[in-house]
């Protein structure tokens, strides 16, 4: 097992309350988010209505790491409550605060109270790339699979 990283994290004044995010278990691989929403005035998300929850902190990743931002899976099955660009991706380099797309994909309003577990977030290490222009496609190097593409593998 690799060992954890550092990552710098202030709580934001409507999030200072809240404890940060954190591992449910010994070997989770994300971390859940909390709603930072005024106690008084929970979310209220209708069916297909679509939010940006705050989590009432900011973070620095550091460079080479990003966080993925993806559903809870039991509050994606019991409520349809999801995230509609799963997996979102948090840049080491945004300074914002941390919020949560949401999604009811149910068919019943869904209430978001202060405190609740909206998402997990993992975070992971990312490889930058550079392209290598090769010209035409002949010179790509050649495999079984070729150009099949969409289901061309099998059911």
């Amino acid at each position: 097992m690799s060992q954890p990283i550092n990552i710098q994290v202030a709580r934001l004044e409507h999030g200072r309350d809240l404890p940060l995010p954190a591992y449910q278990t010994p070997h989770a691989a994300g971390m859940d988010l909390l709603a930072a929403v005024p106690v008084d005035q929970p979310l209220v998300l209708k069916p297909l209505e679509r939010t940006a929850c705050p989590c009432g902190f900011v973070m620095a990743l550091p460079p080479g790491y990003e966080a993925q931002i993806r559903p809870r899976s039991g509050l994606a099955l019991k409520q349809g409550l999801s995230v509609p660009n799963a997996p979102g991706t948090i840049d080491a380099d945004y300074r914002g605060e941390i919020k949560v797309l949401l999604i009811n994909f149910g068919s019943e309003p869904i209430t978001i109270t202060r405190g609740m577990r909206i998402a997990q977030m993992v975070i992971a290490q990312v490889e930058t790339a550079q392209w290598k222009d090769v010209n035409t496609a002949e010179n790509l190097p050649s495999t079984d699979r070729g150009a099949g593409g969409f289901g061309s593998t099998g059911q």
